[in-house]
């Protein structure tokens, strides 16, 4: 029987509940490095993990037998209960409901992890909400803006 090959890259992004600016500079880069932990103990690689206050990226490759909505709920389960667990004063954090995941080909690797290094940059001209909503339109994915960012 042959063997069988994937190369697959996520580029997830999902927001704080409510779009709340939970996640200060002072928590930041540990909650980056446990979202990259999940990743590797589950046999992916994070590529690049940023965001800013309300809302997180993840780059990442993962294997074919991860469908993106268990990594997504790996990834939001798992770094909830351990934020809840290590700053008591994020009592009331939680991550949106949904989230938006996009395939990424190896040639835009470099440029999405750019685009991801320079998230503090980037939204002194853009919203979050404006954000996702561009990077929808252009996947050409349909939404309800009623419901986007729940």
């Amino acid at each position: 029987m042959a063997d069988s090959y994937s190369s697959l890259t996520y580029h997830f992004v999902f927001s704080t509940k409510h779009r709340e600016r939970w996640i200060s500079s002072d928590v930041e880069k540990r909650v980056w490095e446990f979202l990259g932990g999940i990743l590797k103990k589950k046999q992916m690689t994070p590529l690049k993990i940023g965001g800013i206050e309300d809302h997180v990226h993840v780059l990442v490759t993962a294997p074919a037998t991860l469908a993106p909505c268990e990594i997504a709920k790996q990834l939001k389960g798992a770094s909830s209960l351990w934020i809840h667990k290590n700053f008591p004063e994020l009592a009331g954090f939680g991550w949106q409901d949904g989230y938006a995941v996009f395939s990424v080909s190896k040639s835009s690797i470099p440029e999405v992890t750019a685009y991801i290094q320079n998230q503090r940059e980037h939204h002194h001209k853009r919203t979050f909400a404006e954000e996702y909503e561009a990077f929808l339109q252009r996947h050409h994915i349909s939404y309800n803006s009623e419901y986007l960012l729940g």
